[in-house]
């Protein structure tokens, strides 16, 4: 894939799947219908590709060497909502209930025939675009705009390293809501450990410093003990803890 076709911001599909046929089939495929694919042949492998290379789809293979698909989508649903098309051998009906009971979109029965898998993509990627926030957040004196990557506040441009940034952008994704300490670790670095704990503290800290009036008591990024943080929009603040 050139870097002139990646400028072109085309969608970013990832294939976990164990069998290399399968991926060289899909990867020719689907370039060929302007996405642009990554590839992973097994579940940590990609569960760490979808960390790295944000994806707005997921073709999930059942059969991985490593981690159940079932498994692979639970973990991943801890701390992502991007869309997943089950691409599996497995026909029967329970199998297809527990993967989108389990948080899969959509099922798709090996072999399948590429004019139905792009509709589904299609289908599955309309859907997904439709949730996608306006370009523009905007709350009091806070001013995010995602297509320019700038964040304001009282009309002053703020300059956010690119992990305050990814963490603003998630807790404005889910304005009003709770985002958990293990969706914050999970999304920005994509693991869960002390180190990375303490990363996140400080990277709070100084997003506090950047865009409140009183870091002692801050009217956006508030704290739910022991749980996460909430980028606040409404409402007060009770039952929440501030440190």
């Amino acid at each position: 894939m050139t870097a002139e076709r990646a400028a072109k911001n085309l969608p970013r599909i990832l294939v976990v799947d164990a069998e290399l046929p399968i991926r060289r089939f899909l990867h020719t495929t689907l370039s060929r219908e302007e996405f642009y694919l990554y590839e992973a042949e097994n579940g940590h492998a990609g569960l760490a590709a979808a960390v790295a290379v944000r994806p707005n789809m997921i073709l999930l293979g059942l059969g991985l060497p490593d981690l159940d698909g079932l498994e692979f989508i639970k973990q991943f649903r801890e701390w992502s909502q991007v869309p997943i098309i089950v691409l599996s051998e497995r026909q029967r009906e329970d199998d297809k209930v527990s993967a989108l009971d389990s948080g899969a979109d959509d099922y798709l029965t090996k072999p399948f025939g590429i004019s139905e898998l792009l509709a589904r993509i299609r289908a599955v990627l309309r859907r997904s675009l439709q949730q996608i926030p306006e370009s523009l957040f905007s709350c009091n004196d806070l001013k995010i705009d995602f297509d320019r990557r700038l964040v304001l506040v009282n009309s002053e441009e703020i300059h956010l390293t690119p992990i305050e940034y990814d963490i603003l952008c998630l807790l404005a994704a889910h304005a009003d809501r709770v985002v958990t300490h293990h969706q914050l670790l999970m999304q920005i670095w994509g693991s869960v450990t002390p180190e990375h704990a303490h990363i996140l503290r400080v990277n709070i800290s100084n997003l506090r410093r950047k865009i409140e009036a009183n870091t002692s008591h801050p009217r956006h990024i508030i704290t739910v003990t022991g749980v996460g943080y909430r980028l606040k929009t409404r409402g007060d603040r009770n039952g929440d803890e501030i440190r």
